[in-house]
């Protein structure tokens, strides 16, 4: 079923009357169940189609479609609930608030939309077993490795149950085996049917997914399907 869909997209920045254009003709579409890669050199747009994709950013042109409906027809309040429960984020420089601790990291976006403390912190907890962090549920943030952050970030991402995460570079600060043990873990969050949309300049983390979408100067310049996805293992990965 057809989650996205744009067509002729276009985002365009003035800075001091100087036009800066960030992509442009971008019409494509993403299924529910899909892990699409969007590659691309620094400065092609990617990180800022991404943006627009997770309505953190509104494009300058074309249309947007989410679940059927255009963009332009969304209420203030309906992006904010689409933004809230139905889009995960997850950030290269995680995002996360170093004085908070593991578990109240991952319930904050349970906070935020009212849900009583014990039952987020249930949640939340659920989630941070599922990452593989129980031991350190109640250190701070700061505390944490690169590997271990974005696996808070991911369970952050995860705690509303969305049906879609978007990854900016989530292995960019990692070493191997710590991108390994992140890209592993959203491959098996796409097998159980989370649609994943990861932004990366690596062709070895594009491969993780089954559909690449090449943006060269602002524009798609391929979609390619990925015949067969590479395997991600804690080990970690191959260049």
């Amino acid at each position: 079923m057809e989650l996205i869909r744009t067509e002729k997209l276009e985002k365009i920045y003035i800075d001091e009357e100087v036009r800066t254009r960030a992509f442009f003709d971008v019409s494509l579409k993403i299924n529910e169940g899909e892990f699409v890669s969007i590659v691309g050199p620094s400065g092609s747009g990617k990180s800022t189609l991404m943006q627009v994709l997770g309505y953190l950013d509104r494009p300058t042109k074309g249309k947007y479609f989410f679940e059927g409906k255009e963009l332009e027809t969304y209420s203030d309040d309906e992006l904010a609930h689409i933004r809230n429960e139905k889009i995960g984020f997850v950030f290269q420089a995680f995002n996360l608030l170093p004085r908070l601790s593991v578990l109240e990291n991952v319930a904050l976006p349970l906070m935020y939309r009212g849900i009583p403390m014990k039952e987020r912190n249930k949640k939340a907890c659920e989630l941070i077993h599922l990452v593989g962090l129980d031991d350190r549920i109640d250190f701070r943030t700061s505390k944490l490795s690169g590997g271990q952050k974005q696996r808070v970030a991911i369970a952050r991402a995860l705690v509303n149950n969305p049906k879609i995460i978007f990854a900016d570079e989530p292995t960019g600060n990692l070493d191997s085996k710590s991108g390994g043990v992140v890209l592993e873990f959203l491959q098996k969050l796409n097998d159980q049917g989370h649609t994943i949309v990861v932004v990366t300049h690596e062709s070895y983390v594009a491969h993780a997914g089954g559909r690449i979408l090449h943006i060269i100067d602002g524009r798609i310049e391929k979609d390619e399907k990925v015949e067969k996805r590479r395997i991600i293992s804690e080990e970690g990965f191959s260049k």
